[in-house]
């Protein structure tokens, strides 16, 4: 039996006084992708950040492989094990390729394999190699994106956050990152992606959630909705 990877359960988030998000329930297990799913203003990104404990936050449990994570910092979260590929890439733009990446860096687990390096990283995207000692800022758009992926992957996760990998790039590079997502799968890592690329994230999810004005509106494996075509209209809204 497949174990959780990160398990949240009865999840509430607060902007100020604002209740945003609701009673929220779902576990994602061990090598597996959870797509998290909604039209905008769900709730997706503030439940991606009240993992993170970003946001105000009350859950009955949030466990990262078992080991409570509810109500640490952010600091701590990521150093238990969870990464983050934010909305907007969030790179150092005056610092370097190199240098976004070595300043991110943790020695991997034992446990979970070989780990992340520069060479894993390099071998995973060559064009960071080639720009290695170029400033962020002066990335392309696709490879910033693939920076903010790497940072990420150079904690060593064990489950990373992804906020809407594919915003704003070209179709080359979408199919690029979803490369990248399935290998990161297959290598055992968990992951919830938030994506409004509804094609890409069945691509690559084995389950999903969808959330709707704060509560979880569906939950189930990805192919409840890859084949229900008014399912998904109903919703996402998109047909």
């Amino acid at each position: 039996m497949d174990s959780d990877a990160l398990t949240i359960d009865g999840l509430n988030a607060f902007y100020g006084e604002s209740h945003v998000l609701h009673d929220l329930s779902f576990s994602v297990k061990k090598g597996r992708v959870l797509g998290l799913l909604g039209r905008n203003g769900a709730g997706k990104t503030t439940c991606i950040s009240a993992i993170m404990g970003l946001v105000k936050a009350k859950a009955a449990r949030v466990d990262l492989f078992g080991q409570s994570i509810a109500g640490l910092s952010p600091e701590a979260i990521s150093l238990k094990g969870v990464g983050l590929v934010p909305q907007g890439r969030r790179i150092f733009a005056s610092l370097t390729v190199y240098e976004n990446l070595t300043v991110a860096a943790r020695p991997g687990r034992s446990d979970d394999g070989p780990g992340w390096g520069l060479e894993q990283v390099y071998a995973t995207f060559p064009r960071l190699h080639e720009r290695q000692r170029q400033l962020a800022g002066s990335l392309s758009g696709g490879e910033q994106q693939m920076l903010a992926i790497c940072r990420a992957l150079m904690t060593n996760p064990r489950v990373v956050l992804f906020d809407e990998p594919s915003e704003g790039l070209a179709p080359q590079i979408v199919a690029e990152v979803a490369v990248v997502l399935k290998k990161l799968r297959d290598s055992g890592l968990s992951v919830i992606l938030v994506e409004q690329n509804i094609k890409l994230a069945l691509d690559i999810a084995d389950e999903v959630v969808v959330l709707n004005t704060g509560y979880v509106a569906h939950a189930g494996n990805a192919d409840s909705l890859r084949s229900n075509d008014r399912l998904v209209e109903q919703l996402l809204g998109v047909y």
